[in-house]
């Protein structure tokens, strides 16, 4: 099987620091996002990445079925 692909790239993922600073941020300077040019473009990417992760999904239940049919 290949690589995972991921749909959540909109999503901040902050470390274990950035989490800790975070407590003292009181006025949100340090609230940083992923971002895309235009809502349309990541609206795009979005559904694109979903698309491919919903692919991916039923490719990898074709080829374990196919393992379970091989085994009996």
């Amino acid at each position: 099987m290949g690589s995972k692909v991921k749909s959540d790239f909109l999503v901040a993922h902050p470390s274990l620091a950035s989490g800790a600073a975070r407590l003292f941020d009181f006025y949100a300077l340090y609230d940083e996002y992923n971002i895309s040019p235009t809502e349309a473009q990541a609206d795009a990417m979005a559904t694109f990445a979903d698309w491919l992760v919903v692919g991916q999904d039923i490719r990898e239940a074709v080829e374990h079925f196919e393992r379970l049919q091989n085994a009996s």
